[in-house]
């Protein structure tokens, strides 16, 4: 070989190096201006403290690979997230570092240019073709709650709810889980004999506490095959094919009439120009005097629309098809769809993150058992990566959870003037 020709070849392999320097010192000033807290970033090039010097302490993140730079500056946090799952980088507080970000939104903003733009339109062309029709709402669900029930049992609680729990201060996950069933059924007033319609089965969690406990009759569907297999399965465990029905069916095509309608953290997958669709469905359901309880993950008011013309790190990666809507978005939609009033709501966003932390814990305890069901690294670190960015969100409360309590215009409230009873203790 020439002299040229491996002078061209050395050059050539270190031009990928020459422009990760480039991306990250270029990080590093964006970065400059970082408060509320401090992050320390240790790679082939050095050491780096940004953010306020009288911090005592900061978040440290470590770059085994320089191609973390060309992920970041190409994708942003979708980049950064598939990064982590392939090994690229290391936290030593993944929380800690989304809640940093999230105080820091407005340098994130910036950076959302130049070769960003060129990740971000392609990623939106990507979501758009994941559009919430009957077909496409299959393969988005699919996509995530197929995964396999042996996986979610791993870090769910026994009830298999994967939404919220509502936390008192000395609760187990089991306990807090509970306490969110027993609000929901309190807040309808759940009586034996109603009639219950689920939109969003779960795995029947919510439906085998409402048909034991309170003695209605639930009507549940789902569009996840694996959800309907093994929730049917759990009403037969527990000898209550009787009280609860389980349909796989998409919620646009259900019918009849209930007392009550229950939708726990489902409207985030419909997609966001199915609302109108959703209330328009929900109001339908419900008898004259009904009452229907949304349990939904929300955006605040004034980020949704920015939300709704990017795509992060879980649309792309752990929930295809899907958006969080805000509080006001939801309520224009069920207004111009429907006649629903809204007569009570409650947002408890920071149980969320303290679910999501119960949730992770058992899930990093539970590695090796994953592994042993055929799970691969990569995908275990990217649902690591998963579980600390929303709790961090949480925690921030850059996205919180809402009850949304509707009525039908013949309802009443059961406990006086007031439409939900005080909480027992």
């Amino acid at each position: 070989m020439s002299q040229t020709s491996l002078q061209a070849r050395i050059a050539a392999a270190e031009r990928p190096l020459a422009l990760d320097g480039w991306l990250r010192e270029r990080l590093l000033r964006r970065l400059a201006g970082l408060r509320h807290g401090a992050l320390e970033i240790d790679d082939g090039w050095g050491h780096a403290r940004l953010g306020d010097q009288a911090s005592a302490a900061a978040v440290r993140l470590s770059v085994d690979d320089p191609r973390f730079f060309r992920a970041l500056a190409f994708n942003g946090s979708v980049g950064a997230g598939a990064a982590y799952a392939d090994g690229l980088w290391r936290c030593d507080d993944l929380v800690g570092l989304v809640r940093l970000l999230v105080r820091n939104r407005d340098l994130l903003d910036a950076m959302e240019t130049g070769p960003a733009r060129l990740g971000a339109a392609a990623l939106r062309a990507w979501h758009a073709a994941r559009e919430n029709t009957r077909d496409g709402a299959r393969r988005n669900i699919a996509a995530h709650y197929d995964l396999g029930n042996d996986f979610f049992s791993l870090f769910l609680s026994p009830d298999l709810m994967y939404s919220s729990a509502l936390w008192a201060e000395d609760d187990t996950l089991e306990q807090a889980s509970t306490r969110k069933l027993e609000a929901i059924c309190r807040k309808l007033d759940l009586q034996p004999g109603q009639r219950v319609v689920e939109i969003g089965t779960g795995w029947g969690g919510f439906a085998l506490h409402a048909a034991r406990r309170h003695g209605c009759h639930v009507t549940t569907t789902t569009i996840s095959q694996e959800q309907f297999d093994l929730a049917s399965a759990r009403v037969q465990q527990a000898g209550l094919q009787e009280r609860v029905t389980v349909l796989l069916r998409d919620y646009r095509d259900l019918e009849g009439q209930y007392d009550r309608l229950v939708s726990i953290e489902m409207i985030e997958a419909i997609g966001a120009r199915w609302q109108e669709t959703y209330f328009g469905k929900l109001a339908s359901l419900l008898c004259g005097d009904g009452l229907a309880l949304v349990q939904a993950i929300t955006i605040e008011d004034h980020r949704y629309a920015q939300a709704l013309h990017s795509v992060d790190f879980i649309k792309r990666h752990v929930f295809p098809g899907s958006f969080i809507p805000s509080v006001q978005a939801m309520l224009a939609a069920k207004t111009r769809a429907s006649d629903l009033q809204l007569v009570h709501l409650e947002d408890f966003g920071l149980s969320y993150a303290r679910t999501l932390r119960a949730w992770r814990e058992r899930f990093m305890g539970a590695r090796e058992q994953a592994k042993a069901l055929g799970y691969e690294e990569r995908f275990l670190r990217l649902w690591e990566f998963y579980l600390a960015y929303c709790e961090g969100g949480f925690l921030e409360r850059s996205i919180g959870v809402s009850h949304l309590l509707l009525a039908r215009p013949g309802a009443r409230p059961a406990h006086g003037d007031r439409w939900v009873a005080a909480e027992a203790g």
